[in-house]
Parts: C-alpha cells; structure tokens; sequence
C-alpha cells in the first residue's frame, strides 16, 4: 500500500530562455491553493492526500502541469476552478477529469 493514497506534483519549472513554462502559467499560486484547500477539507497526510511541488516534468509545452500518483494521470489546467474540479472528482471521488487530461 502507498503512504497516500494520492500524491499530486505540480510542476513549478521556471525557464529563463523564454520557452513555455509552468512557472509562468501561475503553477506555484495554484499549488499552494490546492495545498490549503486539501488541508481544509482534512484530506491531507498519511493515507491521504499530498500536494507537492516538482521542478520540471518535462511537459512544460503542455503546461502547466501536474500529475496524480500512483494513478499516472497528468492534468492541464488555467484556474482555481480546474484545480476545484480535479479536486473534487479525482481526488475526493476517484473519476478522472477527462477535459483536463493530457
């Protein structure tokens, strides 16, 4: 059995050639929203959910990024609202969110 039953890494890349990046997109505000909202619904720690920051996943084109284990679902997003849905019908009710799917 995995320590979480949910380990969700937000890529937080920053690039400085001007190529695309998550950083760029708003990745770190959003992680951090997603972080505190895991933690205020009480679905953080052992046996839980975590909400981790990564450098780059080398999906950044994509982007911005994140991915769910051990499902090995990666998601897109634009905004609080994506972050809510892949939250709440992922996470909370295990059905992968299809739109946001890369």
């Amino acid at each position: 059995m995995s320590y979480y039953r949910h380990h969700v890494f937000f890529c937080l890349n920053q690039r400085d050639n001007g190529e695309k990046c998550c950083a760029d997109a708003g990745a770190a505000d959003l992680q951090t929203y997603a972080k505190g909202r895991i933690k205020k619904l009480g679905l953080s720690g052992k046996g839980a959910i975590r909400i981790n920051k990564a450098g780059c996943l080398d999906r950044c084109e994509e982007g911005p990024v994140l991915v769910v284990y051990p499902d090995d679902v990666w998601y897109t997003y634009i905004d609080r609202d994506d972050i809510d849905e892949i939250i709440d019908r992922h996470l909370v009710q295990g059905e992968i969110v299809e739109r946001l799917r890369l």
